[in-house]
């Protein structure tokens, strides 16, 4: 089981892209930084549809995102520590 976490939007690198041909279903993913953005494109919104996805509510409030969230768990710092340490393994992409 591992941890995706992904910190850059799917608009400026191959990152959300690339995780995404690696993810086995028991996967999560953990979207931060300009990551969060993801979730607002159909087209990545449906990709991650069948894997857990976490949002860093810092960086979705950061971003005034909030009310385009609505339905992915927004989690802090100590959450996400919390999930690097229920998985397996943690990729940084």
């Amino acid at each position: 089981m591992i941890l995706h976490h992904i910190q850059t939007s799917p608009g400026n690198d191959n990152a959300l892209a690339t995780s995404l041909k690696y993810a086995a279903k028991d996967d999560s993913f953990v979207l931060s930084g300009n990551g969060v953005t993801a979730v607002l494109k159909r087209q990545w919104s449906m990709a991650l549809s069948p894997f857990k996805v976490y949002l860093l509510a810092d960086d979705v409030s950061a971003r005034g995102l909030a009310p385009h969230t609505a339905g992915y768990p927004l989690i802090d710092y100590q959450d996400f520590v919390a999930l690097t340490l229920s998985h397996d393994k943690i990729i940084t992409w």
